[in-house]
């Protein structure tokens, strides 16, 4: 059966879904993976499967006698919902936190909620940051020359902090 057989194509919703909320297709249970299909399944490389293993966003895999890896269903599940939330921006830390609550369905919501809502704040801080980054960069282009490198604009808005207009110097590490 290839990896993409693997799941029942007969849609599911969660009996607490949201509306708008889209289907997810149930795995059906597989043979063990190893964990290349695992990565391919997931789009996930190996060194970060074995990393979330060992700050324990995985459980360690059942091994064969050989002691590779093996993995389940659930652990392509798991490592799905770690991946997203990623992409989305969450800290480890907070991905552990919602792993916790998806372990205890019966716990209240209030935490996933709370996290998301922080999660927001912070991409709200960044697009913040990111429009000023623009706007200075496109100050900086505005008022470049066509002339020689020593009358540049943009040079001397670099070599310059003062000339800044947001009062100190923008830094896209930070973002």
């Amino acid at each position: 059966m290839s990896e993409v057989e693997q799941f029942d194509m007969t849609p599911f919703m969660h009996p607490l879904a949201t509306r708008g909320a889209r289907p997810y297709f149930r795995p059906m249970q597989s043979a063990p993976l190893s964990i290349g299909k695992l990565a391919r399944l997931t789009d996930v490389k190996i060194p970060t499967i074995r990393f979330y293993e060992q700050i324990g966003l995985l459980p360690e895999p059942d091994r064969t006698e050989s002691e590779r890896r093996v993995y389940g269903d659930a652990a392509v599940r798991r490592l799905s919902f770690i991946k997203h939330a990623r992409q989305l921006g969450f800290s480890v830390e907070a991905i552990r936190a919602l792993l916790a609550l998806t372990d205890d369905p019966d716990r209240p919501c209030e935490e996933a909620n709370a996290l998301a809502a922080e999660q927001l704040a912070e991409v709200e801080e960044k697009i913040s940051r990111l429009t000023a980054l623009r706007a200075e960069l496109q100050r900086m282009v505005a008022a470049g020359c066509h002339g020689r490198a020593g009358d540049c604009r943009v040079i001397e808005a670099l070599s310059d902090d003062s000339q800044c207009e947001h009062g100190r110097p923008l830094n896209l590490a930070e973002v």
